[in-house]
């Protein structure tokens, strides 16, 4: 391997540092003051709970998607809440965008997009499929300690400075060293293979490559949107394939869901259908 291709990506990976802890620093702040409400929000109000589940999950991290999966074994959320909770999530892309300059309107079309899919399949869903949901008459309680992506867990009993300055700094960590691989392997790739043969290996302009993006997008892992997040930056997939594999992407919600649920039959199901709509949504994004 040539080394100026570790140069190249080790220069790119530390220009976003400095950006990837300021976000994760202000998302621990987020989830600390507002997951409780967030979760109970969602979990009483039935009616408009897909929107609200929407919205919710496009707080970066996988954290409300593993709130979602909890709730959704309890039966407290319909199951158009819980798919509207796991298209919407986008895990660690947008942290990883956002990283980057100039990138504020990707990050815009991504969530704008992201957000009217995840609401009308969660409101269609629910129109077909009878919700058996009860809404809970105690405040949701949170579900273990652990609400973020595999790299690392935590208590919320943690000293100040573990939660907003240790597990960030962790947490940057782990990003930036999937970022730094990742990069590896794509210039890798391209100088290997070249630009112009670069497409066929991802399937530019079929259907495989929505199809591709969707099967890395089920990943249970945060380096799954991470991976998506810099192919489409690198203009390696197109932003339809980018937002189906983004749409699959649940995140530890997903694992969470096989764990706790008592029907496998079900969960398949709904691992199906998360993956057909996610298809379906990055077909019709590439035809326009």
């Amino acid at each position: 391997m040539n080394y100026h291709l570790l140069v190249h990506a080790g220069r790119d990976v530390l220009a976003i540092v400095p950006w990837l802890l300021g976000i994760y620093i202000f998302l621990e702040l987020v989830e600390h003051k507002f997951g409780h409400v967030l979760a109970d929000r969602i979990s009483h109000r039935n009616h408009i709970a897909p929107i609200l589940g929407a919205l919710f999950g496009c707080i970066p991290q996988c954290g409300f998607s593993v709130i979602a999966s909890a709730l959704y074994t309890r039966r407290c959320i319909s199951l158009g809440t819980l798919l509207a909770v796991f298209i919407s999530t986008s895990d660690e892309a947008i942290p990883v965008i956002l990283a980057q300059k100039d990138q504020a309107q990707l990050v815009l079309d991504i969530l704008g997009v992201k957000i009217i899919i995840a609401t009308v399949a969660g409101y269609l869903i629910d129109a077909f499929h009878r919700p058996d949901t009860h809404a809970p008459h105690a405040p949701v309680h949170r579900v273990g300690e652990h609400l973020h992506c595999s790299c690392h867990s935590h208590s919320h009993n943690e000293p100040w400075w573990k939660t907003y300055l240790l597990f960030p700094l962790k947490h940057t960590a782990s990003i930036s060293v999937f970022i730094f691989l990742i990069s590896i392997a794509l210039g890798f790739l391209i100088e290997t293979a070249g630009e112009e043969n670069l497409g066929k290996i991802f399937f530019h302009g079929s259907l495989f490559q929505p199809a591709l993006a969707v099967a890395i997008g089920l990943i249970p892992n945060c380096a799954a949107s991470v991976a998506i997040a810099e192919m489409h930056l690198k203009g390696v997939i197109t932003f339809g394939s980018a937002i189906a594999g983004l749409c699959a992407s649940g995140g530890l919600g997903i694992l969470v869901l096989i764990k706790e649920s008592k029907d496998m039959k079900e969960t398949l199901a709904i691992l199906s259908l998360l993956a057909l709509i996610s298809l379906a949504a990055g077909i019709v994004l590439n035809l326009f």
